[in-house]
């Protein structure tokens, strides 16, 4: 089928707490910008003029979600119908009363561009079709920011994960099928406190 020549107009997101299905929330969501956390370094001057490089850590991935919601969090079932309970304690019970609490809780996040008709964390298969997936595991979500200053309630949430886990693993990956050769972007496996992706 080939690759279009631009990703636009649509893309599927799907956050998953540990051991807990797939939401989808692209039906809600407008924008998402994703921040890979730059690779940097510091250049050291020597005496003779010369510089040294000193390389830096790579800083802390964050993808920032722009949403339109009107629930407090996602009571049941797997498309997403709020944010707030990301952040803090889920409730289940109609009606929703989600209060701020010290959980931490993971979750994996993944975003997905594609022609072919399946959720973010579908395979897809080429030459059939094409996609450009983005996925995070093992992040925290640290903002949940209601706005009504457009005249229309906005929520501006934020995940945040570092690049690598405590024994260096990747916690971040890009990857995509070009709907050309005869390849597969695998499904994501259920999201758990051993399995990433």
């Amino acid at each position: 089928m080939g690759q279009p020549n631009t990703w636009s107009e649509t893309a599927k997101v799907a956050i998953s707490a540990q051991s807990g299905s797939d939401v989808h929330f692209q039906t809600i969501t407008e924008t998402v910008d994703i921040d890979i956390g730059d690779k940097d370094f510091d250049a050291i001057a020597t005496l003779a003029g010369g510089r040294l490089v000193k390389f830096n850590p790579q800083d802390v991935i964050e993808i920032t979600l722009e949403a339109y919601p009107v629930e407090a969090g996602t009571e049941s079932g797997t498309t997403g119908t709020g944010f707030f309970d990301l952040m803090n304690s889920q409730d289940t019970s109609e009606a929703q009363t989600i209060s701020v609490d010290r959980d931490r809780d993971e979750y994996r996040l993944a975003v997905m561009w594609t022609d072919a008709d399946v959720d973010a964390e579908d395979a897809v298969t080429s030459p059939t079709n094409s996609a450009l997936r983005v996925v995070a595991a093992d992040g925290y979500f640290t903002s949940v920011k209601p706005s009504f200053t457009d005249g229309v309630l906005k929520f501006t949430v934020k995940f945040r994960v570092p690049p690598f886990d405590k024994s260096g693993s990747a916690n971040f990956k890009m990857e995509s099928v070009d709907g050309t050769d005869s390849a597969t972007l695998a499904a994501l496996t259920a999201y758990t406190s051993t399995t990433k992706w």
